[in-house]
C-alpha cells in the first residue's frame, strides 16, 4: 500500500486540484470524492454571492491536503 508522500498521494494531490474529490475517487474513497466534490463544486457554484467563496476555496485546500496526506488503515 502506498503511505503519505507516495507517488500515489501525489497524483491525488494533483487531481483534487482540478476538481475537487477526484483525488479521493482516485484512492477508491467514494463517500469522501461524492462529498468534496457536492459541497465544493455547490460553494464555487454559489460563489457569485461572495460568501460561498470564502467557504469553496478553504474547502478545495482541504480536499487537496486530505488527498496528499492520505494513508489507508492496514
Amino acid at each position: 500500500m502506498s503511505g503519505q508522500g507516495s507517488g500515489g498521494n501525489v497524483i491525488a494531490a494533483l487531481c483534487s486540484f482540478f476538481i475537487p474529490g477526484l483525488g479521493q475517487l482516485v484512492q477508491g474513497r467514494l463517500l469522501a470524492a461524492l462529498l468534496f466534490f457536492i459541497f465544493t463544486g455547490g460553494a464555487y457554484g454559489l460563489s457569485f454571492l461572495l460568501i460561498p467563496l470564502v467557504i469553496a476555496i478553504p474547502l478545495h485546500i482541504w480536499c487537496i491536503i486530505d488527498a496528499a496526506t492520505f494513508k489507508p488503515l492496514s
